[in-house]
């Protein structure tokens, strides 16, 4: 097992590439089934997560060719004839549970295993089941598996409220209903990008999907799905990440490129607090830090609120800022295993139920610690840049998942990160 040994103070300077996102990828390849003919998906991400899914589609008898050199995806789905998502692969990562809508929308039937992914949060399946129910699918658990079939080639539809509104829900339902669904219509959908550019690409291989962007979608039966060549976004939680990893130190100087900022939502508003200088040109971010940074609080939200997933990034920041500030989550009430290993660190955080409260400014020292998830790890390794001397970083594996090539794109903006074995 990894980890990363990471000598620190060091401010970041020069430029780093946003990678492709992964949170937005992982549903393009789902739809990428769907076709009739192969999908070509590009700018997507070397990940562990992107690997274990590539995995998962190839059990289906699908063609699957990653083109790593070119951050390109090749999905051939002509060959598709077994429809079950085993749990070795889907217990290793949550988003693999979206091959039900998948597999109900290209075959009529599925069975796939509950899933996995990070050790956190109640994050139940109910919303996917009861909305596929609601759309007139059937649905029957065995053994850890949900089985889904249709009564024929079709459903009537009908519509179904999230309550609360959920992406992969979202996400899941579109991919059902957008070959099988006479009309149907879904409540409360997520607005995230993730779910706009997968409705896009559905719509380009022939879907008919109305609202797109909006809290109602409302799908209507596609005969034929045709396949497509599709870009992925910029991964925006990877930008956040850098932003607020360049705002911890006195003398960052740090240019993000191949951004896309209006996915950003509210999080440039909220960053603009700091009193960091930001400049926004075009696909182009610049972070210039100061010597002292504001506390400024902060409440998650549903998109295009403050994301939940750089909540635990904030709070490591504002171990930095001159005064006592608040991050409160309210998506996920228990995301905060960061905060003892922050405090070992030298931090003074304080939890009360979903609230972390954090007083700065607080001098960080070198310590090795252990992270339990993917925006856990990320926030240790922003602690570790921004201490003196050396940490160690524990289970690396997460950040494996979600950011591609973390330490070669920080060490060439000026960090000093060594991944080593256990």
């Amino acid at each position: 097992m990894d980890k990363f040994i990471i000598e620190g103070p060091t401010p970041l300077q020069g430029e780093i590439a946003i990678s492709g996102s992964k949170n937005a990828a992982l549903p393009l390849m789902a739809a990428s089934i769907l076709g009739d003919s192969p999908s070509t998906l590009d700018l997507i991400p070397k990940l562990r997560d992107i690997y274990t899914f590539n995995n998962v589609i190839r059990v289906t008898g699908t063609k699957v060719d990653f083109q790593e050199d070119e951050n390109r995806l090749v999905i051939d789905p002509t060959n598709l004839s077994h429809t079950e998502a085993p749990y070795d692969l889907v217990r290793k990562m949550r988003a693999s549970f979206y091959m039900l809508g998948a597999l109900i929308g290209k075959m009529g039937k599925a069975r796939v295993s509950l899933p996995g992914g990070c050790a956190w949060g109640p994050r139940p399946v109910d919303l996917h089941l009861k909305g596929m129910e609601a759309m007139g699918v059937d649905i029957d658990l065995d053994g850890g598996y949900v089985v889904a079939s249709i009564d024929g080639e079709e459903v009537e539809g009908g519509e179904y409220t999230l309550d609360p509104s959920s992406v992969g829900a979202t996400i899941n339902l579109v991919l059902a209903a957008a070959k099988r669904a006479k009309k149907f219509i879904i409540r409360n959908a997520a607005k995230e990008p993730d779910v706009v550019l997968l409705c896009n690409m559905l719509v380009k291989m022939g879907a008919d999907i109305q609202g797109i962007g909006t809290d109602t979608l409302t799908i209507r039966k596609a005969e034929i799905l045709k396949g497509v060549e599709m870009s992925n976004d910029p991964d925006r939680i990877e930008t956040g990440t850098f932003m607020i990893a360049a705002a911890m130190h006195p003398e960052s100087d740090l240019t993000l490129t191949g951004c896309k900022p209006e996915d950003l939502g509210t999080f440039p508003k909220h960053f603009k607090k700091l009193g960091v200088d930001l400049t926004i040109n075009g696909s182009t971010i610049r972070i210039q830090s100061k010597n002292s940074v504001n506390p400024v609080s902060v409440k998650t939200e549903i998109y295009p609120g403050f994301p939940t997933d750089l909540q635990a990034q904030w709070a490591t920041l504002m171990t930095q800022a001159d005064g006592e500030s608040k991050v409160t989550d309210t998506i996920y009430f228990d995301r905060f295993s960061y905060v003892p290993e922050l405090n070992r660190l030298g931090a003074d955080l304080k939890v009360e139920k979903n609230r972390v409260t954090i007083n700065g400014k607080t001098e960080l020292t070198g310590a090795s610690v252990m992270s339990t998830d993917l925006r856990a790890s990320v926030s240790l390794v922003m602690a570790g840049m921004a201490a003196k001397g050396t940490t160690e970083v524990l289970r690396i594996y997460h950040l494996d998942r979600g950011y591609e090539n973390l330490e070669d794109k920080l060490n060439a903006a000026g960090a000093s990160i060594k991944r080593v074995q256990e």
